[in-house]
């Protein structure tokens, strides 16, 4: 029992070392990914100069990150603001443990990995709150009062969504939710029209609360450049910074990976042809893909608008949803 414990005590570990480097080389190619991404929708160039293909660009500032000083604000929370980057990355990166990117390739299988995942990822915005408070700036305190609104209206939705779906598969273990998606694609939840006729809109809504939950454009209002500064980061310098970025490309992968698993049938390929993990990556990276690209082609929206979208619309529309398919369910079966 001993050895057990020990060797699950070095397998947990090694897994943690793991996806912290998956983590920072995942934000550094996202990284620049994005800024080619954005180049090329805006006719431009994008890195080129470092590495080629602009390829060391992103190393070369984090680099610069290191290099910098690590500064806390006159008259700021100096616990508060030191620990908001640790409250964002730290969730992030436990959150990987449950995911199955492929059969055995889960750092721990947890029958309520879904609940696990989404506890931690609601400690997120505690990052974004404590950094904007402890920092005693103006533009980081509007922001994250507006971050806490917004992950507020859009986590209702989001996790009606969640609900829906454990409601056809009875089962909030993840690796038991992709098995029963096994098979041909129109197995995957989105295209069960036998499961539920309205899972193809459960998936869209999914897709526009991650957008909300993670910032990105065209619901970046906590960090609004143009108009607070950086937002919640405004006062962090070097690595702080740095944290705050590695975790937001974190959370954009958890939240593709959970719409994969929950929504495309996550590892398992209808040709038969790639290996499971293989098959994951490109669902996931399509995701990706697909979040930059509107991140950089439509414009942000007001902040009431963004509010009003969730409480008048996507959550009565959720809500009708899982009410239609648990009467679907009850009458019909899964």
């Amino acid at each position: 029992m001993q050895t057990y414990t020990i060797d699950s005590l070095i397998r947990f570990l090694l897994y943690i070392v793991g996806f912290l480097a998956f983590a920072v080389f995942n934000a550094v190619i996202l990284g620049w990914g994005e800024r080619k991404i954005m180049a090329r929708i805006q006719r431009r160039i994008g890195p080129k100069e470092a590495g080629p293909f602009g390829l060391l660009q992103i190393p070369a500032d984090v680099i610069k990150l290191l290099a910098k000083q690590f500064r806390t604000p006159k008259g700021g929370d100096t616990m508060l603001f030191v620990a908001a980057p640790a409250l964002a990355i730290v969730p992030a990166l436990m959150s990987f443990i449950a995911i199955p990117f492929a059969p055995g390739l889960q750092a721990r299988d947890i029958n309520i990995g879904l609940l696990m995942v989404y506890a931690f990822t609601t400690v997120v915005i505690l990052g974004l709150l404590v950094g904007g408070w402890g920092s005693r700036n103006k533009y980081a305190i509007i922001s994250a009062a507006r971050a806490v609104s917004q992950n507020v209206a859009y986590e209702i939705p989001m996790l009606i969504c969640v609900v829906t779906v454990v409601l056809i598969t009875k089962t909030m273990n993840l690796t038991t939710i992709v098995n029963e998606q096994a098979g041909a694609f129109w197995h995957w939840n989105v295209f069960r029209f036998n499961a539920s006729p309205l899972l193809p809109v459960l998936f869209v809504v999914y897709i526009i609360c991650m957008l909300a939950e993670t910032n990105r454009t065209p619901f970046d209002i906590a960090e609004a450049e143009s108009e607070l500064i950086a937002g919640a980061y405004t006062e962090y310098s070097g690595m702080g910074s740095g944290l705050f970025f590695l975790a937001e490309y974190a959370n954009i992968v958890i939240g593709c990976s959970l719409a994969v698993i929950l929504f495309l049938g996550g590892w398992h390929d209808p040709t038969g042809l790639f290996p499971g993990v293989w098959w994951f990556a490109a669902k996931l990276y399509a995701l990706v893909f697909f979040v930059i690209w509107v991140r950089w082609t439509f414009p942000r929206t007001q902040f009431y608008s963004l509010l009003n979208l969730s409480w008048k619309t996507l959550i009565p529309l959720t809500l009708a949803n899982l009410l239609i398919t648990g009467f679907w369910v009850k009458v019909f079966g899964s």
